[in-house]
């Protein structure tokens, strides 16, 4: 049997192991250095004033909610094509999640839909970054007619945009560094931002609502003493972590030119296969920072042609579960109807995609799928 390919793996070298064994030898693990270290050199690279690191970019989604006052009554427009935290934080502080349908190519949302859903009670738009390709931010700012945009850039590490990188806008942008990421602190997210009081708010919310952290309370000649004027949460990044990040925030042009020679060895491989649908690529300027590879199923059930790939031993993942499908959703807010994420929802698959495949492993996925579908 061959050796089985997963889905997605961290690409985790010596330089990690080196970064991580540091921090733990230091004597200090938690929230320091390396993580103010690792907000600097995140925020030079997407190109902003402002970086909070943060346990989780479902943390830092929790946070901007928040601070931007979002509660009952209000309505927060986003694709139901995204991972199920963005709706559970909407349906957590009390507003209610309006779901936008997506380009069936591309699956990223669309401008006009934006347009179209707005409503009096409206008080944000978060557009997604999907599968490592860039939403249009022109047409959607466009259409938010003022409304706060949160760019949802979970997918969007190195992901580029009209020559400038995801979240540079102005606009709260909200990345994660989850294990299947671009690059990962094994869990924990970052919120970049250009409101300096929008900083303040979360870097106070983030560990307890204490204003002074804890390098600052516990180094050499410093006070121990802290205030707290408004109670927070344990939403802190630790250091451990942070020294992760650095090692691969050094490798992100690495790391997204190895994924986008898999994505164009698939695209050229898989381009005469007609049961299945290839990702659409934006028509605008952009780098593609390829975090998934999804194709669409079209010529067998999807759950026979999962149990083929996985008989051949390649991984696959569903990104996602159409989130207005849900129990609770569907319970809560009722049915909605959105024909492409409907139809996108019962063909959507994930094939193997990581800096560590070699060109072996790509041509056997696509020769598997060629033979499941031939």
């Amino acid at each position: 049997m061959d050796e089985f390919i997963p889905m997605s793996r961290p690409y985790i070298g010596e330089e990690e192991i080196d970064a991580v064994s540091e921090v733990l030898k230091s004597g200090w693990i938690t929230t320091g250095p390396k993580c103010s270290e690792f907000e600097e050199k995140f925020a030079k690279l997407v190109g902003v004033p402002y970086t909070v690191s943060v346990s989780s970019g479902t943390a830092g989604m929790h946070l901007v909610l928040k601070l931007m006052g979002i509660g009952p009554g209000d309505e927060v427009i986003t694709p139901s094509m995204t991972f199920a935290s963005t709706v559970n934080q909407i349906t957590l502080a009390g507003a209610r999640p309006v779901f936008a349908d997506v380009d069936y190519n591309t699956m990223l949302i669309k401008p006009e839909e934006v347009d179209r859903l707005i409503s009096p009670r409206t008080k944000a738009i978060i557009p997604v970054h999907f599968a490592g390709a860039p939403v249009d931010m022109d047409a959607i700012e466009q259409a938010s007619r003022g409304i706060p945009v949160i760019e949802d850039a979970a997918h969007a590490i190195g992901t580029i945009y009209k020559g400038a990188h995801v979240g540079s806008r102005g606009n709260v942008a909200i990345f994660s560094f989850h294990p299947i990421k671009n690059i990962t602190t094994a869990e924990g997210g970052m919120v970049v931002a250009s409101d300096e009081f929008m900083v303040k708010g979360l870097k106070l919310l983030r560990f307890h609502g204490i204003e002074r952290d804890a390098w600052k309370r516990y180094g050499k000649a410093s006070d121990p003493g802290y205030d707290i004027k408004e109670p927070g949460f344990k939403y802190n990044m630790p250091d451990i972590q942070a020294a992760l990040g650095l090692a691969q925030l050094s490798k992100i042009d690495e790391i997204t030119n190895k994924r986008n020679r898999i994505a164009s060895m698939y695209l050229d491989g898989l381009s005469d296969v007609e049961g299945i649908d290839l990702p659409g690529i934006p028509g605008y300027p952009h780098t593609h920072a390829w975090h998934l590879f999804v194709v669409k199923i079209k010529s067998m059930d999807r759950g026979g042609f999962m149990r083929a790939l996985a008989d051949n031993n390649i991984g696959y993942g569903l990104h996602f579960p159409a989130c207005h499908k849900l129990s609770y959703v569907r319970k809560k807010f009722g049915d909605v109807y959105l024909p492409e994420t409907d139809v996108l929802s019962e063909k959507i698959l994930s094939i193997p995609i990581y800096p560590g495949m070699n060109d072996e492993q790509v041509y056997r996925v696509i020769d598997v799928i060629k033979r499941v579908l031939g």
